[in-house]
């Protein structure tokens, strides 16, 4: 895979993203996505840039931004991408009532809790089934599977702040530990892709067995914010580079193949106005707002760092 290089240019990039600061005093903003031909560059002549835009106006604080890019002038795949502001948000974890665990541990809602949708920004999809790939998954103070050791994982603390990391810890996350998914190895790491990232075979099954399909992926930049991806026709090293041009330092595969792709914003307060931005006719706007077969992930404004979730 060729190498990739990037030039910061902060003056420059916030006149193409004029983004609104946080209220909270987080001055973060999306990276600029530019590209020339295939290859990413700093801002400026000759550069394609893709254009962040807000999708949560009633908000108190500026969350969730989306833009879409095609990293190869030369193919039809649009990469849909969506960044997410930690230091306002709490990330939500729910198990659906097919999985994951026993049905005999804690459900939980199931579904986005309705006395909660007051605050609910986004929602997507989360990773495997455990039958397909065992991996830990932790949530609500209940283990539904011990976590293994070298597995991605993301990860929300009791300091508010979340992260995508390789686990090191044992089987049952530590106190300091409110929510933790694993999914596959880490598919991204010190901002390039990993080793493990070419070898395809090693991401799950894919539909009619092709190597291109589908996928998606979860991802933390530098300043400790997170970026959701998702696009069609992507093999695992190119996902890699997907997220990688979209400034992650690590980054991790979720679900992949057509049916399961989704992330929902939410246009007015209440759940209200709900707009697919990864367009997939598999998916419905209104996905997460009654009872899920999978568990899924939920993005809240936030009131107090470390907050429990809505459950």
């Amino acid at each position: 895979m060729r190498a990739r290089t990037w030039v910061a240019a902060v003056a420059v990039a916030a006149s193409l993203l004029p983004i609104p600061a946080a209220a909270s005093g987080d001055h973060s903003q999306p990276g600029p996505v530019c590209l020339r031909g295939s290859t990413p560059v700093a801002p400026g002549p000759g550069a394609t840039c893709a254009r962040w835009r807000r999708l949560d106006p009633w908000s108190r604080v500026a969350t969730v931004y989306a833009t879409t890019f095609r990293p190869d002038p030369r193919a039809t795949s649009v990469v849909y991408a969506t960044w997410l502001r930690s230091s306002a948000s709490i990330l939500a974890l729910y198990p659906g009532y097919l999985g994951p665990g026993a049905t005999s541990l804690p459900r939980g809602p199931e579904e986005v809790p309705p006395t909660a949708r007051g605050r609910l920004l986004a929602t997507f999809n989360a990773g495997f089934y455990e039958a397909d790939s065992a991996a830990g998954f932790y949530v609500n103070r209940t283990l539904y599977f011990p976590m293994v050791r070298g597995l991605a994982t993301v990860v929300r603390y009791t300091n508010g702040t979340v992260n995508v990391v390789s686990w090191a810890g044992g089987p049952r996350p530590g106190p300091n530990v409110v929510m933790a998914r694993q999914n596959l190895a880490l598919l991204v790491a010190n901002a390039r892709p990993t080793a493990l990232a070419a070898d395809n075979g090693a991401w799950g099954l894919t539909l009619h067995g092709v190597p291109a399909v589908w996928r998606t992926a979860l991802g933390v930049d530098a300043s400790g914010n997170l970026i959701y991806a998702a696009a069609p026709a992507q093999t695992a090293a190119s996902l890699a580079q997907v997220m990688v041009d979209l400034h992650c330092v690590r980054a991790m595969e979720l679900d992949i193949n057509p049916e399961w792709p989704i992330f929902v914003a939410y246009g007015r307060p209440g759940a209200l106005a709900p707009s697919l931005i990864v367009p997939n006719a598999n998916q419905i706007p209104d996905r997460f707002l009654y009872p899920s077969t999978k568990d899924f992930f939920a993005l809240f404004q936030s009131s107090a760092p470390g907050e429990a979730q809505p459950w």
